[in-house]
């Protein structure tokens, strides 16, 4: 027996999720923890399009939630190796010493 969560309760516990990845972008200086809310974002947003691809019976949701996780991917990739930059140039990890980086 499968037990059936409504879909505004999906939605707002994505709702609830962006806004607490959104809250980490804002208030974290660490790069890490900047580049793991935006995957907190990330996976809302996934959660979001499958919800909506519930409703209408469509498995457009779940395409969507596979193309953020490609690009979450790629993501992770790119920016792992900025941190690595940042941390040997700079040997820290805070986000304003990323504005002293350029060439």
């Amino acid at each position: 027996m499968a037990i059936e969560v409504p879909v505004f309760h999906v939605l707002i516990l994505a709702g609830i999720l962006f806004l607490l990845g959104l809250a980490g972008v804002l208030v974290r200086r660490n790069i890490m923890f900047l580049l793991m809310s935006l995957e907190v974002m990330m996976n809302a947003a996934g959660l979001a399009f499958i919800a909506a691809g519930a409703v209408w019976g469509q498995p457009d949701g779940q395409i969507m939630f596979m193309f953020i996780l490609a690009l979450a991917a790629a993501e992770v990739a790119v920016a792992l190796g900025i941190v690595l930059q940042i941390s040997r140039r700079f040997d820290t990890l805070d986000i304003d010493a990323a504005s002293d980086f350029n060439g």
